[in-house]
């Protein structure tokens, strides 16, 4: 791609956003179906997938033409040519680079969280978006979730007064444990370059830095440790792959015939290394592939994982404010909770019940405190509804229109990852860091002129 910038590339008026789509995987395509759900809004009219099968595929799906798919980003014309905005759904170590590359080619840039492995990379990307003057929102998608939406109005409009404390938990269940951080591409923080925090708990810890309209996080303590999928804990009779030599898989929770044949769970992930076999595999071919080469196949207590399976955060804000977040895995049912304490009361819910509790001090010699709940509709996705909210937010953007409450701008979303890269050195330190501290210690080099 051209290292000439074509700066800030609008929509013709009347027209749906042009939009390319960097790297085909499940969340990529996702954001990208916006497009079939809104067409006035967004068009998907190039895509960027060195894998061959995949360009094929998701190229068919949303209508583009053989000029426009493209195996790497380096063909890629520039903006406006055939398309304003960049979907960026690249593997999280190509981020940053593949970021930078569009921003400097023009591209308005919607990038898949985390945003950075690291703080020194953050902040670089951070300043080549200044230079470059265009769009760079991140996929925070829970912000525009119905319920963490609600929560946020309510804080907003003083309904508990000046907020005091924040909690927040994450429990992940022991399915999606196995599958992405025991098993799959996050399980090794080595190999992916992601701790768990980073990976699974950067929504939260954005949530945290949103809700409460708090100054910036201060400092930062945190204990965590793994203790649950190591080879002490591997049962008699366990085997290598569940499906070869293992002789409890018939009575084990994490069987991945059980899991991902019989329950027939997360398969857009579980199927995605056997894409060469057919988009419709069989039932001999998926257990063949979990028997023989499939990651998701392998025992959980037979992994290289060596991320944390708990950990707890102790957060201070600049004006007063203390968060605390709380993740544990091996739930039965994954969960988030959330409670936010004021000074006139308090605001206490579960994103899958769909209910926030609102508690008000009162000074009635009947009632010891009065309560409403608001009841929120509950969508069937992992992210309570938040997704394609996130995409119109980002098309309202690029138009020039008012961003919504929950616009995940980089300015406004990088305070969450400084939290996670904090955090993670307070753990090994055993002790406080402050942000300050952090990004004084990893601004990275000038940019060289010339």
């Amino acid at each position: 791609m051209t290292d000439t910038p074509n700066l800030g590339q609008s929509a013709q008026p009347g027209q749906p956003v042009r939009a390319v789509l960097v790297g085909a995987g499940h969340r990529g395509v996702l954001y990208s179906r916006y497009s079939q759900v809104a067409p006035g809004e967004l068009a998907i009219t190039a895509i960027v997938e060195p894998d061959p099968i995949r360009r094929a595929r998701w190229g068919d799906e949303f209508g583009i033409p053989e000029s426009a798919r493209f195996a790497s980003l380096d063909d890629l014309p520039p903006a406006g040519v055939i398309a304003e905005a960049a979907i960026n759904a690249t593997m999280d170590p190509d981020h940053v680079v593949t970021a930078k590359q569009l921003l400097a080619g023009g591209y308005h840039v919607l990038l898949e969280k985390p945003i950075a492995q690291n703080a020194v990379d953050l902040l670089d990307l951070q300043a080549a978006q200044e230079r470059a003057g265009t769009t760079l929102m991140i996929c925070h998608v829970l912000r525009y979730a119905p319920f963490y939406l609600e929560a946020k109005r309510l804080v907003a409009e003083g309904a508990i007064g000046e907020p005091l404390t924040i909690e927040m938990a994450e429990h992940v269940s022991y399915d999606h444990m196995a599958l992405a951080y025991v098993r799959g591409r996050w399980g090794n923080s080595e190999r992916s370059g992601s701790s768990i925090l980073l990976a699974k708990c950067s929504h939260d810890l954005d949530l945290m830095t949103w809700l409460c309209n708090a100054a910036p996080p201060a400092r930062v303590a945190s204990a965590g440790s793994r203790g649950m999928f190591i080879p002490a804990r591997k049962p008699a009779g366990a085997g290598t792959r569940c499906l070869s030599d293992c002789a409890i898989e018939r009575t084990c929770p994490y069987s991945a015939g059980r899991l991902y044949l019989d329950l027939e769970k997360w398969g857009e992930y579980v199927w995605e290394q056997a894409e060469h076999l057919g988009p419709e595999l069989t039932l001999e071919q998926k257990q063949e592939s979990l028997r023989t080469n499939n990651r998701y196949g392998t025992c959980v207590w037979g992994n290289d994982n060596d991320v944390m399976d708990r950990q707890a955060l102790t957060v201070e804000f600049e004006d007063g404010v203390v968060g605390s977040f709380t993740l544990a895995t091996n739930s039965p049912a994954s969960s988030r909770t959330l409670t936010v304490i004021g000074t006139t009361g308090e605001i206490h819910g579960a994103l899958e019940s769909g209910e926030l509790r609102v508690r008000r001090l009162t000074s009635d010699p009947t009632q010891a405190y009065l309560e409403e709940i608001h009841r929120i509709g509950v969508k069937g996705d992992m992210h309570g509804g938040g997704d394609h909210g996130l995409v119109a937010d980002f098309v309202r953007v690029i138009r020039g229109e008012p961003a919504s409450a929950s616009t995940t701008q980089l300015a406004d979303s990088i305070n969450g990852h400084l939290l996670v890269f904090a955090a993670e050195e307070a753990r090994k330190a055993g002790g406080w860091v402050t942000l300050a501290d952090l990004t004084a210690s990893n601004e990275p080099a000038p940019a060289r002129q010339g």
